[in-house]
């Protein structure tokens, strides 16, 4: 690759050759960017998006349905779940789903504007999700570990829980239309999200990325750590309190597994596209490769396929009400899954 430089725009930031005057005839939304890498790149990250769109779309597509259909998933936290999933279809439906086709044309075909409502409905729809998680884990922590006495979460708590996210994620997500930092094509410039690399001070990125590192991540993350630090130290507690119970025994090590899985997903999704936004603001002026924003900003879509299979797929009921569902097929659904699991464990846990 010939050596570059980076050229703002009102619309866009991209490396050019060093040899190019008109930056206009290389913009992200007229030319294909077959000056940032090779076609097969381009190819592969279709086929990826293009994965996430289709799963993303059915997995929680289906876990909506699922709910809707049968009564017996309709339960107080399942309504945090389905509220994951209309989170995730936006994400998938309109982030995945653009990207997929402007990967396959090699630059953001869908124009300024197609930019904004993607990189908007992107960051929406993430924002929803990750504070939907930090919601699941405070309800278990709530219900579990019993901080309040015996406190009964109704449905009030948990419509109440759904609109949060709704509210936290348009806070986080409407600023970059109002001129608090923007939307523009990222990495491969095939796909939008709030920017995080030029120095114009009119658009006050820095601070947007601080507030939404510390609001959107650290505040969820921290919520999700503490809750299952709590909900794990509570199922060793009854686990040691029932050392002789095989079935504590097993629901604890189950749940360990679960808790550990659910912690690392995060980080995995998220964790890549937090700290590159933080390091390109608090690093301005050295140079890195743009390109390399594609690999976070894909992660985090992956989420729409990651969470379902966590939260949903795992649960043995839905997963049997899903499998009739499609399939039209019943199979035995074990009373032991590890949500039942933690009831038996936690009932034994003591009261505070």
């Amino acid at each position: 690759m010939r050596k570059v430089q980076y050229e703002f725009q009102e619309d866009f930031f991209i490396p050019i050759p060093l040899d190019t005057n008109n930056i206009t005839a290389l913009s992200p939304f007229l030319v294909p960017q077959d000056h940032l890498g090779h076609h097969a790149v381009f190819m592969a990250m279709a086929a990826f998006t293009f994965f996430l769109f289709v799963a993303g779309t059915a997995i929680n597509l289906l876990t909506i349905l699922c709910t809707v259909q049968f009564k017996k998933l309709r339960s107080h936290l399942n309504y945090i779940l389905v509220n994951l999933a209309i989170a995730n279809l936006l994400v998938s439906f309109f982030g995945s789903s653009l990207a997929c086709y402007s990967f396959w044309n090699k630059y953001f075909i869908f124009g300024s504007t197609g930019c904004k409502i993607e990189g908007f409905t992107s960051t929406l729809g993430g924002m929803v999700s990750l504070w939907s998680l930090s919601v699941v884990a405070f309800e278990r922590w709530l219900v579990i570990c019993k901080p309040l006495g015996n406190f009964s979460f109704k449905t009030t708590h948990a419509i109440i829980g759904c609109i949060i996210p709704w509210i936290f994620g348009n806070i986080a997500a409407l600023p970059p239309l109002f001129g608090w930092s923007r939307y523009i094509p990222e990495g491969f410039q095939c796909s939008c999200g709030p920017d995080w690399y030029t120095t114009e001070n009119k658009y006050n990125n820095e601070s947007y990325v601080a507030f939404l590192f510390c609001f959107c991540f650290a505040v969820p993350f921290s919520t999700i750590v503490f809750c299952y630090g709590q909900l794990l130290i509570t199922l060793k507690s009854a686990a040691k309190a029932q050392a002789d119970s095989a079935s504590t025994q097993k629901a604890e090590r189950e749940v360990t597994k679960m808790v550990v899985v659910m912690v690392f997903g995060f980080l995995v999704c998220w964790g890549p596209y937090a700290s590159f936004a933080v390091w390109t603001v608090y690093h301005r002026g050295e140079p890195f490769d743009l390109r390399l924003a594609t690999i976070p900003s894909c992660l985090s879509k992956a989420s729409t396929v990651y969470n379902p299979v966590i939260y949903v797929l795992m649960n043995k009921q839905f997963r049997a009400c899903m499998i009739k569902m499609v399939f039209g097929k019943n199979i035995e659904e074990d009373e032991s899954s590890t949500s039942s699991q933690v009831t038996q464990v936690s009932s034994v846990a003591p009261e505070k």
